[in-house]
């Protein structure tokens, strides 16, 4: 059928709107720096960790990843209100999306590092290498830079009427809470699954004619 493409394509966008939130929160519990908390001391910890720590980096990498087919879809939702504007910041959330997940390899040489050189040696070598400004200018900026743009794409949106003016806010919220163990791994993870999630379950509901645009 004609429509059988579409509906693919806002399954899957709306699937992965609704699946990066859970890998997300997966990946900071099997982090085992992030569970020590603050008051831990995490040097030698991700050496002493070398399988959970290629556990977590890989699952954070995967639900970085899966939230391009999501923004992608949220910015074929935005039609007729802030077009320009959406397609922006819908440009700059998928751009800054790509340079978190490439961020994830750090975390390979944190603990390879740390496992083979003594671990405060290896902690700063790895500390020198993503001090620099490649590396800050390159990923970290550009990363945060998307956080920004998947907060006025899913602002355009709400603009729009197609989701809740709280989503991308919980969103945002839960991205930036959720490493912080164990209670804002909880509260943030619920907060962006619930903000990423209705988004999603709104594109899965959706009929195959307002996905498209087309009237009927």
């Amino acid at each position: 059928m004609p429509s059988d493409p579409n509906r693919l394509r806002r399954l899957a966008a709306g699937g992965c709107l609704i699946a990066a939130p859970v890998l997300y929160v997966a990946g900071v519990i099997a982090d085992p720096a992030l569970r020590l908390g603050e008051a831990g001391e995490n040097v030698g910890v991700y050496g002493q960790n070398l399988e959970q720590v290629s556990l977590s980096a890989a699952v954070l990498h995967w639900s970085w990843v899966l939230l391009v087919p999501g923004i992608v879809g949220m910015i074929h939702l935005v039609r007729r209100r802030a077009v320009v504007l959406g397609h922006v910041a819908g440009a700059l959330a998928l751009l800054g999306v790509v340079n978190f997940s490439a961020l994830m390899l750090g975390d390979f040489f944190y603990a390879r590092l740390e496992h083979d050189l003594p671990p405060a040696t290896g902690a700063a070598l790895a500390d020198r290498a993503m001090a620099d400004p490649g590396a800050a200018f390159g990923f970290q900026i550009p990363g945060f830079a998307g956080l920004a743009g998947l907060l006025l794409l899913g602002l355009v949106l709400a603009y729009a009427r197609q989701v809740p003016w709280w989503a991308p806010f919980a969103m945002l919220a839960g991205v930036f809470t959720a490493p912080v163990f164990w209670v804002g791994t909880l509260i943030g993870g619920l907060l962006y699954l619930a903000g990423s999630g209705v988004i999603g379950l709104r594109m899965i509901r959706m009929s195959d004619a307002e996905w498209s645009g087309t009237p009927g």
